[in-house]
């Protein structure tokens, strides 16, 4: 076989969402999962077969690799997919958030990528929301960012039952809370000094339930952040300038309160785009397949953010 397009390496949820948008794009790919099941779902949902046998199957029947792969499967699985990938001689991967779920990972996954060519991105959908992009650009024609805060409080009730792999529970901060984080860091600045504090366990959290920290970015612009997964709460973020205050509470919904007064007024965007498909996924995709890459989170980028998170979160 000879195969130099995408590869969908997943036929999962995430596989199923991928697939939808690249089939808007018209961009021609081919699936791969591992069992039937997951298989059979995928055609029910998109219409399209997913080949079944897994990726290391796929790769070693084919003569050439494929120039491009987006990797969705399940989380525990990100690192060793990925590896894979690159063993073949894949050389340009979006993989799916966290992309590894240590420190220890992911720095073999960068070594790798260092050994074998390849340009690895991890996939924070967040940053392409329409409403983050339109509060970057207030908060730019204001100055910029002077202060930031955000909370990324999980429902315990809801994340408990949930179907997945334990060890994905265990790390729940990089395997979903990190959404919020990554957006904070991404448009307030980078983290310089950070003083983090946790307290409390859930059944499938044990390393904390109610999470607190601050500090200041590189450019020295100070932050704070909150979270308490035994309590009611919510995901949100909230980006000062001089003038302004960018809410956004949901992350998909953009909200602007001014200088000197208290009211809370919503901004209208054109997010089309992201009711459509998972939110911010469309234009995610669509900078990975055109190459662009300007917002794109690159595997070195979580290379320096995963031991902060490891903090932030009390993982050991």
């Amino acid at each position: 076989m000879k195969e130099t397009g995408l590869l969908l390496a997943g036929a999962g949820r995430m596989g199923i969402e991928y697939a939808r948008v690249l089939s808007a794009m018209n961009i021609p790919f081919i699936t791969v999962g591992r069992g039937e099941a997951s298989a059979a779902l995928f055609r029910e949902k998109t219409g399209m077969i997913a080949l079944t046998g897994g990726i290391d199957r796929y790769l070693s029947s084919m003569n050439e690799p494929p120039s491009k792969a987006i990797v969705a499967v399940n989380v525990p699985d990100l690192c060793s997919t990925c590896i894979s990938l690159m063993q073949h001689g894949v050389t340009t991967i979006l993989l799916e958030k966290p992309g590894a779920l240590s420190p220890a990972e992911t720095e073999n996954l960068l070594a790798t990528a260092r050994e074998r060519g390849a340009m690895v991105y991890i996939a924070y959908n967040r940053r392409f929301l329409a409403t983050v992009a339109e509060g970057r650009r207030l908060l730019a024609a204001d100055g910029g960012v002077t202060s930031f805060h955000f909370e990324f409080t999980e429902w315990s009730d809801r994340v408990e039952p949930f179907d997945a792999h334990p060890l994905e529970k265990e790390r729940w901060f990089l395997s979903n809370s990190s959404h919020v984080a990554d957006l904070a860091f991404f448009i307030g600045g980078k983290p310089s000094s950070t003083a983090v504090f946790h307290y409390g366990s859930l059944g499938w959290h044990p390393s904390g339930s109610a999470f607190s920290g601050a500090g200041t970015t590189v450019e020295g612009i100070p932050f704070s952040y909150c979270a308490n997964w035994d309590a009611p709460g919510r995901w949100g973020l909230e980006l000062m300038s001089r003038n302004i205050r960018v809410i956004l509470r949901p992350l998909e919904e953009l909200q602007l309160q001014r200088r000197g007064s208290v009211a809370i007024e919503k901004v209208a965007v054109d997010d089309s785009r992201d009711r459509e498909f998972k939110a911010g996924l469309y234009r995610m995709t669509e900078e990975f397949v055109t190459g662009t890459a300007r917002d794109l989170c690159t595997l070195g980028e979580q290379a320096e953010m995963i031991g902060l998170y490891c903090r932030i979160a009390n993982y050991r």
